[in-house]
C-alpha cells in the first residue's frame, strides 16, 4: 500500500504499533455505528481487526502528522455492491476527539487523486447509511454522483438502508481542473 501526505495527515497501512491508537476511537460509540460495526469492546478485539486491516492492505491509517497519532482509517476496498461486481468502495471512519478539523476532506482528496490519477481507476463508490448525515455532507462536498438507495450489508447491525454515490474518473478530472 502506498503511502500518501497531505498538508497535516500521513496515509499509511497499519502496523501492530497502531493497537491502541486504534482501540482508543474505535471503543467509542460515536464511531462504529456509523459505520455499521459495533464499538470494539476490548483490546484484543482490535487487535484482530488491526491484523485483518494489515493483511488485506486496502486501509490506510490516518496518522496526525504532529501528533504521531492514528485517529482513523480510509479504505479503498475492492469489493460487491449488491448487484455491481468488482467495485471500488471508499470507506473511511474518524475518532470523533478529531471531526471539523477538514482531516477527513484532506483524506478524501488524497486516496480520490491516488486513485483516479495513479490507478487509473475508472470509477469509485461510496455510500452512507440513511442517518449519517456527516458522511452525507462529505460525499456532497466532493459531488460525487447519487445512484440510489439500498439495503447494505453492514457488518454487525445486518442490512440497513443506505444512499449510494459514484464517481467516475472523467467527472473527477473534469471537477479537478
Amino acid at each position: 500500500m502506498k503511502k500518501l501526505k497531505t498538508d497535516r495527515l500521513i496515509l499509511r497501512g497499519f502496523k501492530m504499533d497502531d493497537l491502541e491508537d486504534l482501540f482508543e476511537y474505535a471503543k467509542l460509540d460515536t464511531v462504529g455505528p456509523h459505520a455499521g460495526w459495533m464499538p470494539h469492546p476490548s483490546l484484543e478485539h482490535s487487535k484482530r481487526i488491526l491484523s485483518h486491516f494489515i493483511e488485506s492492505d486496502d486501509v490506510w491509517a490516518i496518522e496526525l502528522e504532529k501528533e504521531s497519532k492514528v485517529i482513523g482509517s480510509i479504505g479503498l476496498h475492492l469489493t460487491k455492491l449488491n448487484n455491481r461486481d468488482k467495485i471500488h468502495e471508499l470507506g473511511y471512519v474518524l475518532s470523533t476527539k478529531y471531526e471539523n478539523h477538514g482531516y477527513m476532506r484532506e483524506a478524501v482528496k488524497a486516496v480520490l487523486e491516488y486513485a483516479f490519477n495513479e490507478l487509473q481507476l475508472e470509477e469509485i463508490y461510496v455510500g452512507h447509511f440513511i442517518e449519517n448525515k456527516k458522511s452525507q455532507k462529505l460525499i456532497s462536498y466532493f459531488n460525487f454522483e447519487y445512484l440510489n438507495d439500498e439495503e447494505y450489508e453492514s457488518r454487525d447491525y445486518g442490512l440497513k438502508k443506505s444512499k449510494i454515490y459514484v464517481m467516475k474518473r472523467n467527472e473527477y478530472i473534469k471537477e479537478e481542473k
